[in-house]
């Protein structure tokens, strides 16, 4: 059983990838507003920490807020289908960095 964690830059795709969930038969999940470190030191302008002036303007209002999408799949052939349905898409969709994705490992689920 897996803990999957899909963070997805592009928000524009959040719709796709709960359907592409939902056709896989995936029972749950849940979403959370997230906003990733780089983005945060730039766009809250925090000066204590360095970093290179490229860096910053790459980073600047690229990306400022993400949407972080977790599940946890129990069948480890649904779990590869839902990845690979996910990248598919998004190598369609030529959006290699709207969406990263990882797992972990999870022993016990408690209700």
């Amino acid at each position: 059983m897996k803990a999957l964690f899909i963070v997805l830059n592009s928000t524009d795709y959040l719709e796709d990838i709960l359907s592409l969930l939902v056709e896989h038969n995936v029972n749950g999940a849940t979403i959370l507003e997230s906003q990733g470190m780089g983005s945060t030191i730039v766009n809250n302008n925090i000066s204590d920490i360095p970093l290179f002036g490229s860096m910053k303007s790459l980073l600047k209002d690229n990306h400022p807020y993400n949407k972080t999408i977790f599940t946890v799949i129990k069948d480890r052939d649904k779990l590869y289908k839902v990845v690979q349905a996910i990248t598919h898409l998004l190598k369609e969709e030529k959006k290699s960095d709207a969406v990263f994705m990882f797992t972990v490992p999870v022993d016990e689920v408690f209700c």
